[in-house]
C-alpha cells in the first residue's frame, strides 16, 4: 500500500498528472476516497512552492544553456498567455478558476507559471492556486462517483 501512496505523491506534483491523475488512481487502487483527496490535493498544492523555488534558483542556474532557454521561453510564454486571460478578466479568482478546471494544460503547475512570469503577489498566488486545488479535487472526486455509479448500473442490467 505505502508504494501507491508514494506513486501517487508523485503523479499529484507531475505537470501532466498531477491531481487529476493522482486521485483516481489512488482510488481505484483501494485507497478510500476521503485520503486519495486529501493525499492529491495537499501534494498538487505543493507544487506552487515546488515550482517557485525552482524558478528562484535551479532556473537561474540553467537559464544560460540555450536549449533550456528555448523550452523554457516556449513554456512560460504559453502559460501566461492561458493565465493573463483570467486574471485581466476576474484578477487571483481567475486564476484559482483556471487551476480548478481539471482539463489538459490548466492545473497548479500552469498556473504557478504564469503567476510567476506575470510577477504576481506571491501569497495571494500561493492562495489562489491552493483554493483552485481544493475545487479541482472536489470536481474529480465528483466524475470519480458518477463514473463508479453509472458503472453499477451497467453491470446490474448486463
Amino acid at each position: 500500500m505505502t508504494h501507491i501512496i508514494i506513486k501517487g505523491i508523485i503523479l499529484s506534483i507531475l505537470p501532466i498528472s498531477e491531481l487529476r491523475g493522482a486521485l483516481p488512481y489512488l482510488y481505484f487502487n483501494e485507497v478510500g476516497i476521503i485520503p486519495s483527496y486529501l493525499i492529491s490535493v495537499l501534494c498538487n498544492a505543493m507544487v506552487y512552492p515546488i515550482g517557485i523555488l525552482f524558478f528562484n534558483t535551479i532556473h537561474k542556474a540553467l537559464s544560460h544553456m540555450t536549449f533550456y532557454q528555448k523550452l523554457f521561453e516556449k513554456t512560460v510564454q504559453r502559460a501566461r498567455n492561458k493565465v493573463s486571460k483570467n486574471i485581466n478578466k476576474y484578477g487571483l479568482i481567475g486564476l484559482m478558476i483556471f487551476v480548478a478546471v481539471p482539463l489538459p494544460i490548466t492545473g497548479a503547475w500552469t498556473g504557478t507559471i504564469g503567476a510567476w512570469a506575470l510577477d504576481l503577489d506571491k501569497k495571494k498566488s500561493f492562495l489562489s492556486i491552493f483554493l483552485g486545488v481544493v475545487i479541482s479535487g472536489l470536481i474529480v472526486t465528483g466524475v470519480i462517483y458518477a463514473g463508479v455509479g453509472l458503472n453499477s448500473i451497467f453491470i446490474k442490467q448486463v
